[in-house]
């Protein structure tokens, strides 16, 4: 009896599927420049069920590609177009498990998507805090896995700090039962940790214990102009001082990309008149009934302008025009996608740096490389930002990326290691970057991934060829 077969015994027909129609979705990446083949498609619909197909897929030395809602950047759910794998799609398991509003947690499974854990504990008076772009596909079990960021990192933090417990299928087919939220648990090494974050190379998640945090009462967001990426540090330690944790968000967009979103993206006007070099969106939230976040924001950028910490700036008088600003913020990425081919980098640096840095990076980029335009924008307030080198105008993208491209991008890395960041922040490493993390990682830290990974999964069927650095990824220079 072959895995499938045996497979199909233990699911029924729900549980997997061959037919290319239906696994044809699921083999590109979400960007569109992965694509791989499979033996089938997998839906388990309990942890019993996970680990019944871990099982096989482990006594028959199959690999296992985990899949939640494929909305990875660096291609980490992927298979490889050795055509021998089976993708583990989560996507059924999508209960709410527990809600406990006195309790602040929420017990998910791994295939809830994140905008409907959202809607969950919203009624009852509740919020999960971590929210991006991919929210309507993006599941538990995906934002766990890559240790998923957003734009609340500032006050509440990555998926490693909102996790307070994991359920998980080991490679061996073994469940590890850690949901209960401990404040204290000194048993030897933390499983859960180690497993936030492993892009689903040391065992599946199947369920997070999730912490919740009181449901926003009133908010409200500013639009800033100023003048450059230290004038907006300046501006973030002051508001910081006056608003402590009222500060939820705190974005910073260089003044091209957000020409890029106005020229691409229909029904969308800048929110000042006059022209800056920077711009920043600050969110400000209130979660107590009877404060005004619009009166509170607007005191504080009032007393930012008597300071002469910006240059000008507007408050929000509704929630249309809320979305209105998140709107350009958030379609960064789609109107550079219109406007052409470019490299993106998700990187850190220390925030007392990334002013500097934001500036410096840019200006060596465009002058190594003619014609390429460089800039950065995103979290300034947790040293993460997204800085992307866009080709020259008329450039063939497949060209363009395969020589330019990947030459600036070793470029920007570089650049990153100098100033003792990191070249993932919150996308991962997937099967993108893993060349790079070899190059520009220290042994010790190659030698204790690889060696995790061999003791935790040594048949290597756990998501084969993400995140740890093949001998095959060395550069010859």
């Amino acid at each position: 009896m072959t895995i499938i077969d045996q497979i199909r015994a233990e699911l029924g027909s729900k549980g997997i599927t061959t037919d290319p129609h239906e696994l044809q979705p699921w083999l590109t990446d979400w960007r569109g420049r992965w694509t791989g083949q499979a033996q089938a498609l997998v839906s388990p619909s309990s942890t019993r069920e996970v680990a019944a197909v871990v099982k096989m897929a482990s006594a028959a030395k199959v690999p296992l590609v985990p899949q939640g809602g494929n909305t990875s950047m660096v291609g980490g759910a992927t298979p490889s177009d050795a055509g021998d794998a089976l993708i583990l799609s989560l996507r059924r398991m999508n209960a709410v498990r527990r809600l406990d509003a006195d309790a602040n947690l929420a017990v998910a499974e791994a295939g809830v998507i994140l905008s409907h854990l959202h809607d969950s504990v919203l009624a009852v008076g509740r919020r999960f805090p971590l929210s991006l772009g991919a929210k309507g596909s993006a599941t538990i079990g995906g934002l766990v896995s890559t240790n998923a960021g957003g734009t609340q990192v500032l006050r509440f933090g990555t998926m490693r700090k909102l996790v307070l417990g994991i359920e998980a299928v080991l490679p061996d087919g073994s469940i590890y039962d850690g949901l209960a939220a401990l404040k204290k648990d000194n048993r030897g090494y933390d499983l859960t940790q180690l497993l936030i974050g492993a892009e689903g190379t040391l065992g599946v998640v199947t369920a997070a214990t999730l912490r919740l945090v009181p449901a926003v009462a009133d908010h409200a967001v500013a639009w800033v102009g100023l003048a450059s990426p230290q004038a907006a540090l300046r501006l973030l330690r002051f508001v910081e001082a006056r608003a402590g944790n009222a500060i939820e968000s705190f974005e910073l967009i260089p003044a091209d990309s957000l020409a890029l979103v106005l020229a691409h993206i229909p029904n969308t006007r800048a929110p000042l008149a006059g022209a800056h070099a920077w711009q920043l969106l600050i969110e400000y939230v209130e979660s107590q009934s009877g404060r005004s976040a619009s009166d509170a924001l607007t005191a504080l950028i009032g007393e930012a302008f008597d300071a002469n910490l910006l240059d000008d700036a507007a408050i929000s008088a509704s929630e249309t025009q809320i979305d209105a600003f998140w709107k350009l913020r958030e379609s960064i990425s789609e109107a550079e996608r219109a406007d052409g081919p470019a490299m993106q980098h998700d990187i850190s640096v220390p925030v007392e740096a990334m002013p500097d840095f934001m500036v410096s990076a840019a200006a060596a980029i465009e002058a190594e490389f003619s014609g390429v335009r460089a800039s950065a924008f995103g979290h300034l307030g947790d040293g993460n930002v997204h800085f992307h080198v866009r080709a020259p105008k008329g450039a063939e993208a497949i060209q363009w990326r395969a020589t330019v491209g990947e030459v600036a991008s070793h470029r920007v890395h570089d650049l990153v290691v100098a100033a003792h960041g990191s070249i993932s922040a919150e996308h991962g490493i997937g099967q993108m970057k893993r060349a790079e993390l070899l190059r520009l990682s220290d042994p010790a830290r190659i030698a204790a991934l690889r060696a995790i990974k061999s003791a935790l999964d040594p048949l290597n069927i756990m998501n084969p060829g993400k995140l740890i650095p093949l001998a095959s990824d060395a550069r010859v220079e």
